[in-house]
């Protein structure tokens, strides 16, 4: 006599359901998506190579680089400058290059006064490109 139940027999796992779902998903996203109209990219035909000689590059404009200190002297070139002669460092960078960009190195502990004197300055003296960056910390002590 046997007294053991037989087992039930194992579920078969169908992917029928799982292919219905993906076509479904599949016809949904074609119909709800966009597509480019790549007519509207202008594209320019390609000339032969000797038809016209390469352009030459856009000349090197000048960079100031002036550093701001925590104790508020803005150094030129490693030296540090008064408000006079920073005036008129400013004035002659920008009398050779009006486009000429400058930057303003500022540590994180400068002051907002020395900052807003430094971009008054610079203003003063027709610099038309300012840019400011702020200096990471480990480099706060060097002038």
């Amino acid at each position: 006599m046997d007294l053991a139940r037989p087992r039930p027999p194992r579920a078969l796992i169908s992917l029928v359901p799982l292919v219905d779902v993906l076509l479904i998903m599949l016809v949904f996203f074609m119909v709800t998506s966009t597509y480019l109209d790549l007519d509207m990219i202008p594209a320019v035909e390609r000339q032969a190579e000797d038809a016209a000689p390469a352009p030459a590059p856009p000349p090197q404009r000048a960079l100031l680089l002036i550093r701001l200190a925590p104790d508020g002297r803005a150094y030129l070139r490693g030296a540090a400058q008064s408000e006079a002669d920073l005036r008129a460092a400013l004035a002659a960078h920008v009398a050779a290059d009006p486009a000429a960009q400058v930057v303003v190195l500022a540590a994180p502990r400068a002051t907002v006064q020395a900052l807003v004197s430094l971009t008054d300055a610079a203003s003063a003296a027709g610099v038309a490109r300012l840019r400011v960056l702020r200096t990471d910390a480990a480099a706060e002590g060097a002038p």
